[in-house]
């Protein structure tokens, strides 16, 4: 089994800072790619940045320069620093991995329960 546990949602003002932390376990032998995504209230669910194993990122318009992910692969973590909050950021955000299992070496995708990020003005 695997799991994937968010952390570090909140409550925080317009300008503010948050950051969100993924961490991955049980039977990975490795771990491609690792992403965030987000769903506000009443909106699909969206992508907000990934990160390759080799370390290259990608983002969304609407985060770019404000938001930064990173990962650790020693520890099977990513992490989102967001800054420069706005109200529009506050959703449900996700915690995503590709992975391949040891043993079988399957690949598939796995997801967290969600942090709740809310920023107010």
């Amino acid at each position: 089994q695997v799991q994937v546990v968010e952390s570090g949602g909140g409550l925080v003002q317009a300008g503010g800072s948050l950051r969100l932390s993924c961490a991955a376990s049980g039977t990975i032998g490795s771990i491609n790619t690792m992403a965030w995504y987000r769903q506000a209230p009443g909106k699909q669910r969206e992508l907000v940045a990934t990160i390759t194993s080799a370390g290259r990122t990608n983002y969304a318009d609407s985060v770019k320069g404000r938001f930064t992910i990173s990962r650790d692969n020693d520890k099977k973590t990513v992490a989102l620093q967001m800054t420069s909050l706005k109200p529009e950021d506050t959703a449900v955000y996700y915690c995503n991995v590709d992975v391949v299992r040891t043993i079988t070496r399957t690949r598939a995708e796995y997801w967290g329960q969600g942090t709740q990020v809310t920023v107010h003005s």
